[in-house]
């Protein structure tokens, strides 16, 4: 009983459609944020700080998506050895 997890692929509508969703949503913010009636330092270090939480954000779905996959090779790895150890045990060989 070898179970391989299917591999699992994204549409190339579903990335663009991740993309352009993406690209108005951080356009919709430096818009609003071009046209509040602050001043210019204010904009600045908003601006500043919509980069920085979408950096953060790409961070953590690549550290998420890393410890997640790292999960599935060690899963891969204690199933092959218990299967190897039920492949090479024989209930019936006189024990030495």
């Amino acid at each position: 009983m070898n179970e391989t997890p299917v591999k699992q692929r994204n549409t190339a509508a579903y990335y663009a459609q991740a993309v352009a969703s993406f690209g108005i949503a951080l356009g919709a913010v430096a818009l609003g944020i071009y046209h509040l009636a602050v001043d210019g330092w204010v904009r600045a270090f908003l601006g500043i700080a919509v980069l920085y939480l979408t950096t953060s954000a790409f961070t953590l779905a690549k550290v998420i998506r890393d410890r997640q996959e790292l999960t599935q090779i060690v899963s891969r790895v204690d199933q092959a050895r218990m299967e190897k150890i039920l492949a090479d045990y024989d209930p019936f060989q006189p024990k030495v």
